[in-house]
């Protein structure tokens, strides 16, 4: 499996010629959707869910689905019948050729005052998850956890004890488009010290194979 980091929370997974995105929202390029087979969306902020770049990729290739929760499902499901599968905690499919497994149903607390909305993760083909903003323990064994590692919901030790109890063998970020580049040294030491897995980061476009 290839995985490339596009900006922000957007991650772009290939394999035997088969592409699943998930989560090209605002904060990530705009042709971040396009090509993929599949989408998968964790919530409906706008950092992770575009609607317009979304209908662009559906309307640009008539075979890509999207599976995702239902406040965004219901906002594309009535133009794209049949294209766009709700799901939740528990539930397991297969999109483009990967096997995917749904995890978790709030979004982090942001602050006691804003009301939580929904939020799901996605482990795919059992090696890497996706919590989009939650940080959400899947329950079995994780070989590459994309980290959420800057967000108005965390903060550093909430992280670093979040890849503690996942353990995966190794944690990439995401959730980093907040983060300068002068802060970004300070991040990688503190995490890549505690958090007891090895610890990354791609730029965006940067790509790996796992």
């Amino acid at each position: 499996m290839k995985l490339t980091k596009k900006s922000h929370a957007c991650v772009r997974l290939e394999k035997d010629g088969r592409t699943l995105v998930i989560d090209p929202g605002g904060f990530s390029e705009p042709d971040a959707a396009l090509g993929a087979d599949a989408v998968l969306v964790t919530h409906e902020h706008p950092d992770h869910f575009d609607e317009g770049r979304l209908r662009a990729a559906l309307e640009a290739d008539p075979a890509a689905e999207i599976w995702t929760l239902r406040s965004v499902a219901d906002r594309l499901s009535a133009a794209f019948p049949g294209r766009v599968r709700t799901v939740g905690h528990g539930d397991t499919f297969s999109a483009a050729g990967f096997e995917v497994e749904v995890h978790g149903e709030l979004h982090a607390v942001i602050h006691p005052d804003i009301p939580r909305i929904t939020n799901i993760g996605f482990l795919v083909d059992g090696s890497v998850f996706h919590p989009g903003d939650a940080l959400t323990v899947p329950g079995r064994p994780v070989r590459t956890l994309m980290l959420p590692v800057m967000a108005p919901w965390n903060k550093t030790s909430e992280v670093v004890d979040y890849v503690r109890e996942v353990a995966p063998q190794r944690a990439i970020d995401i959730h980093d488009a907040l983060l300068t580049d002068l802060a970004r040294p300070i991040y990688d030491r503190q995490i890549g010290l505690l958090a007891g897995a090895d610890h990354g980061r791609l730029a965006p476009g940067e790509s790996t194979d796992l």
